[in-house]
């Protein structure tokens, strides 16, 4: 068992550089290790908080009371059959690098998601998308340690219970602790189909057209540099969690009571009926420009979707109170709720 320091600062451990000490801290470096460590903990009783890249992480300024566990696990292993390659990676591996060595190997079906910061056992858990791809596309299993039944367990994609920006873990947060996650991509020397538009503009192709995978790598970076989404520490727009609001999903009613109040506002209409409108879009109509200021926290000068702690010095406490303004602004302007996208421990938004 690795041992366990007490007092440890968690802020630098996330994106947004806040968060107060934890209680006590360890770093579990192999599958079983990590195993052991939850079990423990939770035969003690002691409140835990697993902890990977930490860019999708809010923490109070008071810190957390009691074990953080900093997943730091390693290991990829790959297998092959009829032109599909099978990546098994544990949580600890870093996402953007395991997407360069799949860009590297010529396995298709991660490439627009380079530059997505953190580590590979979060994506599962948010369902990870960005440019028309979302892992849920290549997922086919995931281990888990279940906290309730005391055990390591596969599930298969169905388990996992996918939705937009959405799991089964994220509907019942704490029960799983994410060990591995299995990926099927396709060995091809060209991406997916471009499904975004930004993206297709800024490669000169049609949607719906395939692209080297070197190509759509590089052309997501730009665009997510542009928007200050990859982690830069020249580049004071990332210090942040990425993007704070995910995009509201409105139902009938509700997306027609949003025409009324915004006639021709940009929307995309889902196959299951509801439609999704982009929070960016309604955020900068609600008077929230780029570059927005509440005391030492800031909506990034470069994408209004990320909050920013562009000093370092601001407390979660001054980032949620931004976020809470943005949020009631745009319910009061438009009568759309926002909803917060990272995990947020110890606070309420």
């Amino acid at each position: 068992m690795a041992d366990r320091l007490a007092g440890v600062p968690l802020a630098p451990y996330t994106t947004l550089r806040t968060g107060g000490p934890a209680r006590a801290f360890t770093q579990a470096e192999t599958q079983d290790e990590l195993v052991a460590t939850m079990a423990e903990a939770d035969r003690a009783g002691e409140p835990v908080l697993v902890l990977g890249g930490g860019s999708n992480l809010v923490v109070s300024d008071d810190g957390f009371d009691g074990l953080v566990v900093r997943v730091a696990t390693r290991g990829v292993e790959v297998t092959s059959d009829d032109g599909r390659v099978r990546v098994t990676v544990q949580a600890g591996e870093d996402w953007d690098a395991l997407v360069a060595r799949c860009v590297a190997e010529g396995w298709s079906g991660v490439e627009c998601l380079s530059g997505v910061p953190g580590l590979v056992g979060s994506t599962p858990i948010q369902n990870v998308g960005a440019y028309g791809q979302d892992v849920s596309q290549t997922v086919t299993g995931v281990r888990v340690y279940d906290r309730i039944a005391g055990e390591v367990r596969d599930l298969t994609a169905a388990e996992c219970g996918f939705a937009y920006r959405h799991s089964a873990f994220k509907h019942d947060p704490g029960r799983h602790v994410v060990l591995a996650v299995t990926y099927a991509l396709e060995r091809s020397p060209l991406s997916g189909p471009v499904a975004y538009r930004e993206l297709a503009v800024r490669l000169g192709v049609e949607l719906g057209e395939r692209v080297p995978l070197s190509d759509a790598r590089e052309g997501v970076l730009g665009l997510r540099r542009g928007k200050g989404m990859v982690l830069d520490p020249g580049d004071p727009d990332t210090r942040s969690a990425g993007s704070f609001f995910t995009n509201p999903v409105l139902g009938p009613d509700e997306a027609a009571a949003l025409a009324l109040r915004a006639p021709g506002h940009p929307r995309w209409d889902m196959p299951d009926g509801t439609v999704k409108v982009p929070a960016a879009w309604l955020i900068e109509n609600a008077g929230f420009p780029k570059g927005y200021e509440k005391g030492r926290a800031r909506i990034s000068t470069k994408h209004t979707l990320a909050l920013t702690n562009p000093t370092g010095e601001a407390g979660a406490d001054e980032l949620l109170a931004l976020a809470r303004e943005v949020r009631d602004g745009v319910h009061e302007k438009f009568g759309v709720w926002l909803v917060n996208e990272p995990v947020l421990v110890g606070v309420s938004f």
